[in-house]
């Protein structure tokens, strides 16, 4: 039997995880030592925070998802597929990660063709690619600007164009780095409902801990390149002596306990 089809029929339980990271450890040729031993597993369709100081390994471990950095100790499988060589172009697909910055994403003369960028070089072609720009564009809310320049769009459009080029690609797993930052408090909340709806894997880096209680009903806290605490966001944000251990700090006023949450 085909194992999608299987996972699918056997139930959210014992499906194929989006995510298996075990005993990742990495340390860059200058002899720095970002990660010791992580462990990690995110299963399909949760919608996850990485949270951590500056320095704690968020970073580094993001760019061993899609094999951007590996030959350290330790294994990555994205939905059971060994981040290996071999399968490089197969991961890349799957885990789109969208950057702070969306102008580091958008090249092209027209969000159309950044958005189509992706899957045009995987090969799709004709009504099927058109098909495939105008879903991930309707996704985002952005399908009216499909030609116009992506320079003349705000900061906010800019950031949800980003987006569709990933969901373009179909992936496994939404990777999103600090996606509230510099966004207007309309722009914030137009991007939290656009992610609330999608039905990927998402794992989200971020320092703004509000928009994780929103976002995510798991966190995760990276420190020191080790996993300090695995949970539900509300009770490790009202965790006090963790958040103090860990250089977390809350917006002055906002108390997590207040917010309603799944």
């Amino acid at each position: 039997m085909d194992p999608v089809t299987d996972d699918r029929a056997t139930g959210p339980a014992t499906a194929t995880p989006s995510l298996e990271v075990c005993g990742l450890a990495y340390a860059y040729p200058d002899g720095h030592q970002a990660l010791f031993g992580v462990d990690l597993t995110v299963g399909r369709g949760e919608r996850v925070a990485l949270l951590g100081p500056n320095g704690a390994g968020k970073t580094t471990l993001v760019l061993h998802l899609n094999g951007i950095l590996g030959g350290g100790v330790g294994t990555v499988k994205v939905a059971g597929l060994p981040v290996e060589k071999r399968h490089f172009a197969e991961i890349r697909r799957r885990v789109g990660i969208v950057f702070q910055d969306p102008d580091d994403q958008l090249f092209m003369p027209t969000v159309r063709e950044d958005v189509a960028f992706g899957p045009a070089a995987a090969g799709l072609r004709g009504a099927a690619l058109e098909e495939r720009v105008r879903t991930a564009l309707e996704r985002v809310g952005m399908a009216e600007y499909a030609d116009r320049p992506p320079h003349h769009l705000s900061f906010g459009q800019r950031r949800r164009v980003a987006v569709a080029t990933v969901l373009a690609m179909e992936p496994e797993i939404l990777v999103l780095d600090e996606p509230s930052s510099n966004l207007d408090p309309a722009s914030r909340r137009e991007l939290a409902d656009i992610l609330r709806a999608l039905d990927v894997t998402v794992l989200m880096v971020t320092h703004d801990l509000p928009y994780a209680l929103e976002l995510c009903p798991r966190s995760v806290v990276l420190s020191e390149g080790v996993i300090a605490a695995d949970g539900r966001t509300q009770d490790l944000l009202c965790d006090e002596p963790l958040m103090r251990a860990h250089r977390l700090e809350l917006p002055f006023g906002f108390d997590p306990r207040s917010v309603a949450v799944a």
